[in-house]
């Protein structure tokens, strides 16, 4: 979730040369008040037994 949410503020708020960290600050939390404001949710299609399924090595089953 937070390597979504950094790609979203690296496109719409650090992708541009700014003057200085003041204009910066002020473009990220106005991008922040703007998500929040919008209760962005991120919709997760790759489940744990996906995962367990097709990276067998990385997630084993554990015996009971």
């Amino acid at each position: 979730m937070a390597e979504i949410e950094i790609g979203i503020f690296e496109q719409n708020a650090l992708s541009r040369r700014l003057e200085d960290e003041t204009v910066l600050c002020r473009h990220v939390l106005a991008l922040e008040t703007e998500r929040n404001d919008q209760h962005r949710t991120i919709s997760w299609r790759f489940t744990s037994r996906d995962a367990r399924t097709k990276l067998q090595d990385l997630y084993p089953v554990k015996e009971t």
